[in-house]
């Protein structure tokens, strides 16, 4: 089974900087694109940034561009998001997962999440 567990989420105050992780199962990450994706309380699930395999290519929803920035490392098999400037309305439960480009995810499983919390 595909595993995807992410972690670094916390309470943070309006401007702030966090960055989260997410570790996957051995071999998910091979040759396909990653993606952050994100739920806030009452909405609907929204991609965030995706990266390509080599990193070379990298995607970002308009209301975090500039602020948010997206990494991998294959090696690890991790995938990374370093978000600055925190604000409000970025309180969500963040997810990665595998993506079908453009913005279409992969797999069906969804990790746990990490609950990101930006208060005023």
């Amino acid at each position: 089974q595909v595993q995807l567990v992410e972690s670094g989420g916390g309470l943070v105050q309006v401007g702030g900087s966090l960055r989260v992780s997410c570790v996957t199962s051995r071999g998910t990450l091979k040759n396909l694109t990653m993606g952050w994706f994100r739920q806030a309380p009452g909405k609907e699930r929204e991609v965030v940034a995706s990266i390509s395999w080599s990193g070379r290519t990298t995607t970002y929803a308009d209301s975090v561009k500039g602020r948010f920035t997206i990494s991998r490392d294959n090696r690890k098999n991790t995938v990374y998001l370093q978000m600055n400037s925190l604000k409000p309305e970025d309180t969500a439960v963040y997810y990665c997962n595998a993506v079908d480009p453009p913005t279409t995810p992969k797999y069906n499983y969804w990790g746990q999440g990490t609950q990101v919390t930006v208060s005023s």
